[in-house]
């Protein structure tokens, strides 16, 4: 009997029926798993283990499982490079002995009573990480069938195990800007669920949302897959400081808040619905009789685009920006080789005038791409009014009125914004027939303990009220309950490991530790 053969046949029925392992019997007492169904999921709790993420290629751990368990959750999600079982850079190449170890957490799951959620993070011929992949899953037919036949092997590998202990998650989060290859994505999902199914008809399959895991695959519906979406809104909590995204643009992060889209789009740029592509507008709630200093803060730009501020229609600033290489008025030089175009970082603060008796003013972009302001300022003399912005990408520009004093407008960000834009536009897919569950959430360590628990408490409450299950990126790491090294918690020591013991509570339900 070799290994797949026990894995098909689990550790209780070992102990139950074969006789093997009878002296462990006593040890291992295996957790009932709720039975999944693609039209509705269990609620789910648990973590993203990364033994295999971004080209680490560790096995995976016992003790990880046996503290899972111990804590009350019972599911992790194995975001995976499939680099690290390719032979020799072949991608047609599998090596048995790194799958050997895949199977490992899948023998730990059903030791310690872990449903184990399999997902490409970096699939053939696609992956959200960089460096990028050199042939493109949605459109390169050699990549299809690469990919086809990775998951194939993964599911005749596994067939016989019940959907209680394992599950498929395809792609990590496909990308954003797709509506003019939406047709091939789709198809490229199609191509790799046939290639499954026609090893094992009955497995759960589980599709991230596009545009990063954040709005669903509604063309996907007919495939009776589940699909799972994320918990990263606003960045500006869930990503400060994070070194592989454009954190320079964000706001500081609060929950909380009073919040403004600083994300200026050009009125000609393509693949782009025009009512994202209207200016910023300020309204003056009286007639001023003089002048008011307007102060902007720009973040990111994007190609040459200029920045433009019109007092009611007439153009009162313009500033061109030529971002490139070497040095500049920028802070740093950002080459985006994939759209072979400069994005640079300016975090400069740029000054106008709004004449007096201005009724409205309005700040928008013009020329070749984008540009984003992180802050803007008025002052009549009486001390700045200051509105925080963030890039709000595929979200409509913010309107605010101004009474001398103070700025009203833009959105609240709260638990309420939370379920009108993460929560709503999923349950209408949930309507459809289709599981929904959150694959990733968390916060970078580098954002204040107290917002993170705040504002991770709303998600979690939302959650907990759509029925949805979760699993926080990551178990052991910066976003994690243990080794997150956050500069402002109070660790307590847990087998060499440092707890922090209030995210761990929050997520086992004890919301009081943050005053609910």
């Amino acid at each position: 009997m070799n290994r797949r053969d026990l894995l098909k046949l689990g550790l209780a029925s070992l102990v139950a029926g074969t006789g093997i392992h009878v002296a462990q019997a006593q040890e291992v007492q295996v957790p009932q798993l709720p039975e999944p169904r693609h039209d509705k999921l269990p609620i789910w709790r648990g973590f993203n283990l990364l033994e295999k993420f971004n080209r680490r290629n560790d096995r995976f751990r016992e003790n990880d499982f046996r503290w899972i368990r111990d804590f009350g959750f019972n599911f992790v999600r194995l975001p995976m490079d499939y680099q690290m079982w390719i032979i020799d850079g072949d991608w047609r190449k599998i090596n048995e002995k790194v799958l050997e170890e895949i199977d490992e957490a899948v023998e730990f799951g059903e030791k310690y009573g872990i449903h184990v959620n399999m997902n490409f993070h970096r699939a053939p011929g696609w992956t959200g990480a960089r460096p990028a992949e050199e042939k493109c899953l949605w459109t390169d037919p050699e990549a299809q069938e690469v990919c086809a036949m990775h998951w194939a092997t993964f599911a005749k590998r596994y067939k016989g195990i019940p959907n209680s202990r394992v599950s498929f998650n395809l792609f990590n989060e496909p990308p954003g800007n797709v509506d003019s290859i939406m047709e091939q994505l789709l198809e490229a999902h199609r191509i790799v669920i046939s290639a499954i199914r026609t090893e094992d008809p009955d497995r759960l399959i589980i599709c991230d949302g596009y545009e990063w895991g954040n709005r669903p695959l509604l063309g996907l519906v007919d495939q009776k897959v589940a699909m799972s979406t994320r918990g990263y809104a606003p960045m500006e909590v869930s990503h400060h400081r994070a070194s592989w995204v454009n954190y320079q643009d964000f706001a500081a992060p609060a929950w909380h808040t009073v919040m403004g889209n600083g994300l200026l789009m050009q009125p000609d740029k393509g693949g782009i619905e025009d009512k994202f592509k209207q200016p910023m507008q300020i309204e003056f709630g009286t007639l001023f009789g003089t002048a008011t200093k307007l102060r902007m803060l720009v973040g990111t730009v994007s190609s040459n685009t200029n920045l433009v501020v019109e007092a009611d229609g007439r153009v009162i600033f313009r500033h061109e920006f030529r971002p490139g290489p070497g040095e500049g008025e920028w802070q740093r030089v950002v080459f985006r080789p994939e759209w072979n175009v400069y994005q640079n970082v300016y975090d400069r603060n740029y000054e106008a005038e709004i004449p007096a008796r201005t009724r409205q003013f309005s700040i928008r972009a013009e020329g070749a791409d984008w540009l984003s302001l992180k802050e803007f300022a008025l002052d009549r003399g009486n001390g700045e009014a200051l509105v925080q912005l963030t890039p709000g990408w595929g979200q409509e520009p913010s309107r605010f009125r101004y009474d001398g004093t103070a700025i009203t407008g833009g959105v609240v960000r709260d638990r309420d914004w939370l379920t009108q834009t993460m929560i709503e536009p999923w349950q209408a897919v949930e309507r459809q027939g289709v599981g929904v569950m959150v694959g990733e959430f968390g916060a970078y360590r580098h954002t204040s303990h107290d917002i993170v628990l705040r504002w991770m408490g709303d998600m979690l409450a939302n959650w907990r009220e759509a029925g949805w299950g979760y699993a926080l990126w990551n178990f052991r790491g910066t976003f994690g309950i243990l080794d997150s090294r956050r500069s402002d918690v109070d660790y307590e020591d847990f087998h060499g490991h440092q707890l922090d013991r209030k995210m761990l509570q929050l997520l086992q339900g004890r919301s009081d530790i943050i005053g609910f």
